[in-house]
């Protein structure tokens, strides 16, 4: 199925030029990573701090493109410019699950949403990141089979955050986003698995 995440030759083709300025200039993956990490984290805490204020819900969709953006060259840094090591490996693949957690968790304390719905979302992006590292166990490539991997994620809760930001109550619509949004990262899960589990038996 489908994903945002088919578009990232073309957004890394955008961003090439600014990974090469910076590998110029000697930043490295790892620092990418932990930069996209500390922002997530700045917006998670704003979010926790001030859960009735709209301004850290209407800044999210800016922080999760941020957080793309750097995800997307520190992959650049790391296969263009000779910079991939295990440590970077490690570092990514668990940054982007405490990325998740440290933004989404806290919107369980904003008034109005369905803090279970959050809680639940934020569980299964875990599981489907995992269930990609999983699979590189049976001798398969990853995989990015949608239609619920993390950009789609960063679309979908970076809209609602930014409806929210401009003052529109979270109520029924806002659950059956968060309750669609768990629904179709379970069929994500299932997606990789049997996509990981086709190639293998090629």
């Amino acid at each position: 199925m489908y994903s945002i995440y088919d578009l990232k030759p073309a957004f890394q083709k955008i961003l090439r030029p600014a990974a090469g300025l910076l590998a110029a200039h000697g930043i490295s993956p790892n620092q990418i990573t932990i930069a996209a990490l500390l922002i997530s984290g700045s917006e998670g805490a704003a979010i926790a701090l001030q859960p009735e204020e709209t301004w850290p819900l209407s800044i999210l969709p800016l922080v999760l493109f941020i957080r793309m953006s750097l995800n997307a060259m520190d992959g650049l840094l790391a296969r263009e410019y000779g910079m991939e090591t295990p440590l970077g490996v490690i570092i990514n693949d668990l940054g982007d699950v405490v990325s998740d957690a440290i933004v989404y968790l806290p919107l369980a304390l904003v008034p109005g949403l369905s803090a279970p719905a959050i809680i639940s979302m934020t569980m299964l992006a875990i599981l489907v990141e995992m269930t990609g590292v999983t699979v590189v166990q049976i001798g398969v490539r990853r995989n990015q089979a949608g239609p619920m991997g993390k950009s789609d994620r960063a679309l979908v809760i970076g809209s609602l955050g930014l409806v929210l930001g401009f003052g529109v109550t979270p109520g029924l619509w806002s659950d059956m986003v968060l309750y669609m949004v768990n629904l179709l990262i379970v069929v994500t899960i299932f997606n990789r698995i049997r996509k990981a589990l086709e190639i293998r038996l090629i």
